[in-house]
C-alpha cells in the first residue's frame, strides 16, 4: 500500500471525527515527523479492546515514521475521569492506579514497537503545579463550559451531585498536550470535550493547537460500551481461549464493526465478509472467522487455530474442557470468583446470575441454574457465561 493510501485509511478506517481533517491530512502527507499523543488511566490491570483500537491507529502512525507519546494517567487516574460515567466516579487509591498500571507497556507492546514509544507518567508534570498555575488554565473556560456537556447537564438536572474534581479533569488531560508539545491527540469520541481542552489550553501558552482523530467506540459483551467499570471487556490479556470464546459471544450486529475496528484485515475483505451477511449466509461462519483473527493478531496464527479447535470441540460437543480452571475455597460462590477475577466485580457477577448465566453441571450434561447471588460455593463444575467454566473444589 503506498503511502498516501495508508494515511488515507489512518484518516478514515474506524474514525467518526478529525478536528481539522484538511489540515491534518497535509501534515501527513508533508511527511514530518509528528507527536502523536495518546493518554490511558489505569482504572484497571487489562488493557482492553476497546483501547486497543486506538493503540492500533497509533501502531499506523508509528509505521509511518511519527513519534508516539503514550501517557499513563497515574495522576489523572487517581482522580477520575467522568466523560462517559452517569454518576459521580470515585477517586482510586494511588496504590490501586500504581498496580492497575504495572504491565500497561507490556500489554501495549502487543501493538506497538514499545522500544520506539516516547514514555511519560502524568505526575511528572501534574503533580507540581502551583495553585496559582492550575487558576491560570482554568481561567481559559467558563463554567457553562463544563455544565453544558450531555451526561454532567443531565446529572444537574437530574439533581445529583457533580464535584468540582470531575470538572478540573479536562484541564489535567489538556494540560498533558502543552507539556509533551502534541501535534495530534488521538482517543475515542467520548474525550472529545477533554482533547478539545488541550487545544484551547496549547493555544493559550502560544502553541500550535493539536489535531484530534476521534475513533469510534465498540461496544462490549453486553452491547454497552466496552468499559472495565461494567465488566463487559474482551482484554489483551485473556488467554487465547477465553478471548475466541468472549468474540463468540458477541452479538452478530457486532461482526462487521469488529472487522473494521479490532482487526486488520483489508476493507476489501470487510466488504465480502459483509455483502454475505447480507446474502444470508450463515453468521457465525464470519464470527468464527473473526475471532481466530483478534487471537492470531495477539497470540499468532497456531494459537488462534487451537482455540478455533478447542470452542468448535466444547461449545458445539457440548464437552467441558480438558484445562478447566480450579479454584479452591467455599464461603459466598461470587466472591470466592470475583477473588480468582472469574468474574470481574460483584456487580458483574449479580448480573450474571440475574440473566440465568450460571449454571451448576451435573450427571450427563445436566444444567440447574443459579438464581441466588449468596449462593454458596460446593464442589462441582460450573458454566458461567457461555464460555467459562470452573471446578470449585474444598
Amino acid at each position: 500500500m503506498d503511502k498516501e493510501r495508508k494515511i488515507e485509511e489512518v484518516l478514515t478506517r474506524g474514525v467518526a471525527e478529525v478536528i481539522h481533517l484538511d489540515h491534518l491530512r497535509a501534515k501527513l502527507l508533508a511527511g514530518e515527523p509528528l507527536r502523536i499523543k495518546f493518554g490511558i488511566d489505569p482504572t484497571s490491570p487489562n488493557i482492553h479492546l476497546g483501547r486497543a483500537t486506538v493503540i492500533w491507529k497509533l501502531r499506523e502512525l508509528q509505521d509511518l515514521g511519527h513519534t508516539i507519546v503514550f501517557i499513563l494517567g497515574d495522576f489523572t487516574g487517581v482522580i477520575g475521569d467522568t466523560s462517559d460515567k452517569e454518576s459521580e466516579r470515585p477517586m482510586l487509591l494511588r496504590e490501586t492506579v500504581e498496580q492497575n498500571l504495572a504491565s500497561y507497556f507490556d500489554q501495549a507492546s502487543k501493538i506497538l514497537d514499545i522500544s520506539k514509544v516516547e514514555k511519560h507518567r502524568n505526575t511528572e508534570w501534574l503533580e507540581k503545579l502551583t495553585y496559582r498555575e492550575v487558576t491560570e488554565h482554568a481561567e481559559v473556560f467558563s463554567l457553562s463550559d463544563f455544565i453544558s456537556r450531555e451526561n454532567i447537564k443531565i446529572r444537574l438536572d437530574a439533581g445529583k451531585r457533580v464535584s468540582l474534581r470531575e470538572l478540573l479533569y479536562p484541564l489535567m488531560q489538556g494540560y498533558d498536550s502543552v507539556a509533551i508539545n502534541a501535534d495530534i491527540e488521538i482517543g475515542g469520541t467520548d474525550q472529545k470535550f477533554n482533547m478539545l481542552a488541550g487545544r484551547r489550553l496549547q493555544e493559550h501558552f502560544g502553541k500550535e493547537p493539536q489535531s484530534i482523530l476521534m475513533l469510534d467506540l465498540i461496544e462490549g459483551l453486553d452491547g454497552r460500551k466496552m468499559s472495565s467499570s461494567w465488566g463487559n471487556t474482551i482484554n489483551l490479556t485473556d488467554t487465547p481461549n477465553d478471548m475466541f470464546g468472549k468474540v463468540m459471544s458477541l452479538r452478530d450486529e457486532l461482526i462487521i464493526k469488529y472487522f473494521v475496528h479490532v482487526t486488520r484485515i483489508p476493507m476489501e475483505r470487510v466488504s465480502e465478509y459483509e455483502a454475505a451477511l447480507g446474502r444470508g449466509e450463515n453468521p457465525r461462519d464470519a464470527k468464527l472467522d473473526l475471532a481466530q483473527e483478534i487471537v492470531s493478531t495477539y497470540y499468532g496464527k497456531e494459537e488462534a487455530k487451537s482455540a478455533r479447535e478447542a470452542f468448535l470441540s466444547t461449545f458445539q460437543k457440548k464437552e467441558i474442557p480438558e484445562d478447566i480452571e480450579e479454584i479452591k475455597g467455599d464461603g459466598n460462590l461470587g466472591a470466592l470468583l470475583k477473588s480468582k477475577e472469574t468474574v470481574s466485580s460483584m456487580n458483574d457477577w449479580r448480573r450474571l446470575v440475574d440473566e440465568g448465566a450460571v449454571k451448576r453441571l451435573g450427571e450427563g450434561g445436566a444444567e440447574e441454574k443459579i438464581t441466588d447471588p449468596l449462593e454458596q460455593a460446593t464442589p462441582g463444575v460450573y458454566k458461567i457465561g457461555k464460555r467459562r467454566f470452573v471446578k470449585i473444589i474444598k
